[in-house]
């Protein structure tokens, strides 16, 4: 894809509700990928509809190549000091696409200890903020210039469509590294009155060297979020990557330092996180720590900080978020934002829309519209042009939810539609909706991270206020309403950290992103993400005779 159109597609897509659905196209196979079938290709009309084998399709083998495995350590890529690698698996079909450098402790230390150089004696945090801005905006140009292989790769690493991959994430990332160029020479300080004579400086400065673990469902998204401020701050990281998704950082990164990003400043540990994880958490030479992921594992960030040198920390967490369809609503477009907000990324989304509440008026027929609408949902191999929804990323998320849905019915909601898996290979889950759920159940409570869509009815707004917000998360919540006064009322009375109005899932450079309770400690993404990476220190100078104060 062009640079030029792969701009315009990001900022179409970004910039409104996403209320329509992608076509069910012909099978054309994307610039970066080829048939694995040769000459024969695959008929179109294997698309695969929920209710059908998904994984029966001889799966389109993509044209990157993965290039990328080790270590990225000093700006030099390495095998992890003992030697270890780990499979990195395709989840169509559970196979492995290559063998990872596994990191641990040991080349943790390593990578501190590069990025500590790099920031006490390297050019980075001494460079001027417009060199460290040109190589951002260097760096944004070559994700355009490579942007279906990034895509490809991380379709293929991760299991999401190609097609989200190419028009609007790896769009996006470029996107995210524009906006922090445009913030590296407009961070500054200031100068504030004394009660008496003295002249006082605020000064802003880099954190020094951060440490950042990012996850599987967004890889290069969270990639930009976490490295796109820090490096605009000044700062030098260890960045530890996703077991299940190790490969498109690795690539990216690549072409960073290709920008002029001078070595030591970013360094990359594929591991786990009871090894790697641990050991970036606890390490008493990282000034920050950055974690996006579940909220049981963020805690144990938080211990592991408190436990060494009370480093700084920022999570993004769970969520179960509330989507709220009032009774004045076009039920329609209500039945397709709600479904885009819970079936997105295969409800793989920590800011799902996976409480959907319905006034008890529009009930009945929004849970049968969103039957139909979940019918119609093309489920097959990610590659494949016009595909939603590709499959689960590993066989430990795919039980899970499939744990979750009996636990639904065994509880008494309304199995609407779906249910159960795909095929009988990779890791593909009908698109499932249960109807009559209640609060107190176990998939009304808990986040599911998967394509599961529970619908609750309500019926005033005082009740689905208390009742949207009676939970442990407030990450996002979605209003869809034609009525000003309530979505005022409703925008004011819920507790989460991003409410969207009539559209879900606007994730904008400039929108601060974070939650409320157990959803995190934080944000991401705009002019707060930088207070993450910075430090503040007062400069107090003595004036004598001064001409003014």
């Amino acid at each position: 894809m062009a640079a030029a159109a792969t701009r315009r597609a990001a900022s179409s897509l970004a910039s409104r509700c996403l209320l329509s659905r992608p076509a069910a196209s012909p099978a054309a196979v994307p610039s970066a990928l080829r048939r694995a079938d040769g000459a024969r290709g695959l008929l179109p009309g294997l698309l695969q509809r929920f209710g059908t084998a998904a994984a029966a399709e001889e799966p389109i083998s993509p044209s990157v190549q993965v290039s990328e495995t080790q270590l990225l350590i000093n700006g030099k890529f390495v095998d992890a000091a003992s030697g270890k690698t780990f499979p990195t698996l395709d989840p169509r079909t559970g196979e492995v696409i290559a063998r990872v450098s596994e990191g641990d402790a040991e080349d943790v230390d390593r990578a501190v200890i590069a990025a500590r150089k790099a920031f006490d004696h390297g050019p980075w945090p001494k460079m001027t903020a417009y060199e460290r801005s040109r190589i951002l905006l260097r760096f944004a140009d070559l994700i355009e210039k490579h942007n279906d292989d990034i895509a490809a790769l991380e379709t293929w690493d991760n299991g999401k469509p190609y097609e989200q991959a190419a028009q609007i994430e790896v769009p996006m990332l470029a996107r995210l590294m524009r906006y922090y160029a445009g913030w590296t020479d407009k961070i500054h300080g200031l100068i504030v009155p004394a009660d008496g004579p003295h002249h006082v400086q605020v000064l802003h400065e880099p954190i020094g060297v951060v440490g950042q673990i990012i996850p599987w469902n967004f890889p290069l998204l969270m990639y930009g979020w976490k490295v796109g401020p820090a490096l605009a701050c000044g700062n030098t990281i260890v960045l530890k990557t996703a077991e299940q998704t190790p490969l498109s950082a690795l690539y990216v990164s690549k072409l960073l330092h290709e920008a002029g990003l001078p070595e030591g400043v970013l360094n990359i540990v594929s591991g786990f996180g009871p090894t790697a994880g641990a050991a970036l958490a606890s390490h008493m030479d990282v000034d920050k720590i950055a974690f996006t992921g579940s909220t049981d594992t963020g805690k144990v960030i938080l211990e592991l900080s408190a436990r060494s040198n009370l480093k700084p920390v920022t999570l993004e967490l769970g969520g179960k978020s509330p989507f709220i369809v009032m009774d004045d609503a076009d039920i329609d477009q209500a039945v397709e934002l709600a479904h885009f907000a819970l079936f997105f990324n295969q409800g793989q989304c920590c800011c799902a829309g996976s409480r959907t509440f319905v006034h008890e008026r529009v009930y009945d027929e929004f849970v049968e519209k969103s039957k139909a609408r979940a019918l119609k949902r093309v489920v097959g191999d990610p590659f494949r042009k016009g595909v939603e929804q590709g499959p689960q990323i590993d066989d430990e998320q795919f039980k899970k939810i499939l744990r979750y849905i009996k636990s639904g019915v065994d509880s008494g909601a309304t199995l609407v539609t779906g249910g159960d898996k795909l095929g009988d290979k990779g890791y593909y889950i009908q698109p499932t909706i249960f109807s009559d759920v209640q609060d107190g159940m176990k998939i009304a409570q808990e986040e599911i991270f998967g394509p599961v869509q529970s619908i609750f009815k309500f019926n005033d707004l005082n009740e689905v206020i208390k009742r949207a917000n009676a939970s442990q998360y407030g990450l996002a919540a979605g209003v869809f309403t034609n009525n000003l006064d309530t979505a005022n009322t409703l925008t004011r009375a819920l507790r989460a950290g991003t409410i969207w109005v009539n559209c879900f899932d606007i994730f904008d450079a400039a929108i601060p992103f974070g939650g409320y309770k157990m959803s995190g400690i934080g944000r991401e993404k705009g002019i707060d993400s930088l207070k993450n990476y910075l430090q503040v220190k007062a400069v107090v100078t003595a004036l004598k005779n001064p001409a003014w104060l």
